[in-house]
């Protein structure tokens, strides 16, 4: 296992807490989280891209977004859009972020049918790295349970790993 594999845990059935070692300053970690034009370089698994994303950074801004499967061989997902937006609850730059996160059709209105997921990032300075804690909290097992099923840790694990690339770029 290298060092910069994730570990995920679950605790209390519904906290899903994933960490991993990026390498890469704090502020630079802290930077994609923060800034459109680094985001759409790396949010979403493999194969898929922003096709839309407006980022409002501050507490009670929203950030919109789109997720498109551009890779034919994903099959059914080809072409298939997913609409997100997670409202920022809390910001301590570079250290902390909080916010809640929702599914969302284009006009960034809930879609109340899926659960929204109370995250909060937590951006440790290891001196020249930086390790990222972050807690997802569902509002049930069921609920994690279902995310779990659809293949969010491969995804998030993908989208982790299209972080570190982006960062190798920009260092």
């Amino acid at each position: 296992m290298s060092n910069n594999a994730m570990i995920s845990s679950v605790e209390n059935d519904r906290v899903l807490v994933l960490e991993r070692v990026f390498h890469a300053p704090r502020e630079l970690v802290f930077k994609m989280f923060k800034e459109a034009e680094h985001l759409k370089h790396w949010w979403g698994p493999r194969g898929w891209e922003l096709s839309a994303c407006t980022v409002d950074f501050r507490p009670g801004g929203i950030w919109h977004y789109c997720m498109k499967c551009i890779d034919p061989n994903q099959g059914s997902f080809f072409g298939m859009e997913s609409w997100g937006k997670a409202v920022y609850k809390e910001i301590v730059e570079p250290e902390k972020l909080v916010y809640t996160d929702y599914f969302s059709d284009a006009e960034g209105n809930s879609n109340d049918a899926m659960p929204s997921t109370n995250v909060e990032m937590e951006f440790i300075d290891l001196g020249g790295q930086t390790k990222l804690v972050s807690r997802s909290v569902y509002v049930s097992a069921e609920a994690l349970k279902t995310v779990m099923d659809m293949g969010m840790l491969q995804g998030i694990t993908e989208t982790w790993d299209r972080l570190e690339e982006r960062l190798n770029e920009c260092k």
